[in-house]
This record gives structure tokens, C-alpha cells and sequence, in this order.
């Protein structure tokens, strides 16, 4: 089995479980084959927890969960050095949960400010720094961080330079009817199935190294020039949006950091290798752009107050942006 076919099978097996989100299932995917992290955003209940525990018991990986609170220390998270006093006196580290392939930093915006740097620094230096003393971080290594809507009480936004280390930012909806009616048959067969003494059946887990295998054949997905100067234009386009059209110019105030030229770049190249292609075509990026712009574009007063969305306002790029 090659590394998209079971990539593809791994798809398949968590969307069983999280019916109605095949586009959370994907941004997942697509996060982990692109050595990225991810942060979802929806209101509880809308299995943003499951997505990512399907993940883990359909792959080789191990999983730590971080539940955050008002109260959490960032030694909670990155761990820290305990007195050993038998035997050689002297201080031995213990690992904080981050020690493991895939985080679940659940409601990462309950937190303050000095907690989620903890995590943001991790994500981004793939290592934690505890009483002078490096250590490297297990590999592959991909957190999935979920908040609450800003608009809900007790929580601490996180900082703009903060959300850029996010490859993607993707907002969870409620599922359709259908979708929900069939949430509802599953949860009432499993709970049906828990109730039966039997042998628990072992799933099938994929090796950690198709992780690998799957980088390795995207980064050999082709990128042409016309398409590098196209993710170039959409980037440039929220810094210098007067040069589009009125309404971006006073729609946004701060515009993509170079950070959002990469991760475009990146989740372009699995979107079209998700689709059995070796070479980026312009509908790839436009799939993506949105959950990579999201938390990327900062809208101006004047949006805020007319409620533009940043969806609108990506919208309004795209059409206003030509393909080179």
C-alpha cells in the first residue's frame, strides 16, 4: 500500500467517526503531513475532541491531552527537574505531557498568556528549554489546539503574534441534519456495543513512518512559477489592499506575515496530492486560503463595526486577484 493510499484509508476511518466535519478530518490531515499545527474553533460538543482521539487510535502515535485552565503552570505542560534524594543526589527531569507525538491542547484560550507561550514556544522550536537544559521533542509532533469563541466568558484571546504559529485556523459549523441524524445512530451503537461483554477489537494502526513517506512525496508535488507569483499576489494583496479595491483598503488593517506565504505554499501542495496530483493547480490554494489567511488578516474597526467577516474579506481578495 503506498503512503497516499493509506493516508486516503486513514481519512476514510476517522470521517467514520466524525460524520459531517470531512473538512476538519482533512485540515488534520493535511496539518500533519505538513509538519504544521492547528487550531479549531467552534462551540462545545461539536466533536473537535474525537477528531483528534481518532486519530490516534487509527495511527502508531502517541496522544497527551491538556486540559487548559486559569490555574495552569507552564511547568504542567513542558514538565520540570524533581529532587531525587535516594541513591546520587541530584535533580532528574520529568517530562510535562508536550513529551509525545500528538497534543490536544484543549481550550488553549482559557489559559493565560505565560501557559500558552509555554506551548506556542514548543510548537514552534520543536524543543523545551527546563532549568538551562534542552530537550528535542518526539517526531512526528502535531498539536491540535482548540478555543471557545472569543465572544464567550473567561477567556484570554490569544495574541495576533502568537496565532500566526498556527498553520491553519478552522472554524467548526454545526453538521446538517443528516450528518446529526447519523451522530445519533452512531453514539446509540456504540453505546450498544460498550454494553456487550466481549473482546475489545484492535484496529489496525498505521506506522508512524507514512507520516514521513507522505512528506517526502509532497514536497516532490510541482509548483509552478505562475502559482508561487499567485500565493505571492494573495499575501501581498492584504498588505498593500488599496491597490485592489476600496473595500479591502478599508476592510483591513494589518495584513500576512511571510509565515502565510509558506503555509499556503505547504497545505497547496497535500491539498493537490490529497487529489492524486503531482503539481499545484490554482483551485488547490483557493480550497485552503481561508483557513490559512483566518487568523492571519487583522480587520480593521471599520469591518468590525459594519460586521465584515474575514471569510468576506478573503472572498473579496480572491475575486479582486488574478491568477498570474
Amino acid at each position: 500500500m503506498t503512503a497516499l493510499e493509506s493516508i486516503k484509508k486513514l481519512q476514510e476511518q476517522i470521517s467514520k467517526s466524525i460524520i459531517g466535519q470531512e473538512k476538519v478530518v482533512n485540515r488534520i490531515i493535511s496539518c500533519l503531513i505538513s509538519d504544521g499545527n492547528l487550531l479549531l474553533e467552534g462551540l462545545p460538543g461539536l466533536a473537535k475532541t474525537r477528531a483528534i482521539n481518532s486519530l490516534a487510535q487509527n495511527m502508531d502515535l502517541g496522544l497527551s491531552r491538556i486540559q487548559f485552565t486559569p490555574d495552569l503552570l507552564p511547568s504542567d505542560i513542558t514538565g520540570t527537574e524533581i529532587y531525587q534524594s535516594s541513591g546520587d543526589e541530584n535533580f532528574v527531569f520529568q517530562q510535562g505531557p508536550i513529551f509525545n507525538n500528538l497534543i490536544l491542547a484543549d481550550e488553549i484560550n482559557r489559559a493565560p498568556a505565560k501557559v500558552q507561550s509555554a506551548l506556542l514556544e514548543a510548537m514552534q522550536e520543536r524543543q523545551v528549554t527546563v532549568a538551562g537544559n534542552t530537550y528535542e521533542l518526539p517526531k512526528p509532533f502535531f498539536v491540535m489546539a482548540t478555543q471557545n469563541p472569543i465572544e464567550q466568558e473567561g477567556t484570554y484571546p490569544l495574541p495576533e503574534a502568537q496565532m500566526d504559529r498556527f498553520l491553519m485556523h478552522v472554524i467548526v459549523n454545526y453538521p446538517s441534519e443528516e450528518a446529526e441524524l447519523e451522530v445519533l445512530r452512531l453514539v446509540r451503537g456504540e453505546e450498544k456495543l460498550a454494553g456487550i461483554k466481549k473482546e475489545k477489537k484492535e484496529i489496525e494502526k498505521l506506522p508512524k513512518e507514512i507520516v514521513f513517506d507522505a512528506r517526502a512525496e509532497v514536497q516532490e508535488v510541482h509548483v509552478s512559477e505562475a502559482i508561487e507569483k499567485y500565493i505571492v499576489a494573495l499575501v501581498y494583496a492584504t498588505r498593500t489592499p488599496e491597490r485592489y479595491s476600496e473595500d479591502l483598503a478599508k476592510w483591513i488593517d494589518v495584513g500576512c506575515s511571510p509565515r502565510a506565504t509558506i503555509a499556503l505554499d505547504k497545505v497547496a501542495r497535500v491539498q493537490a496530492w490529497l487529489s492524486g496530483r503531482d503539481f499545484v493547480k490554482p483551485e488547490d490554494i483557493q480550497e485552503v486560503i481561508k483557513d490559512v489567511f483566518r487568523h492571519r488578516i487583522v480587520s480593521s474597526f471599520e469591518a468590525n463595526a459594519l460586521g465584515i467577516t474575514k471569510e468576506q474579506i478573503i472572498d473579496e481578495l480572491i475575486s479582486k486577484v488574478a491568477v498570474a
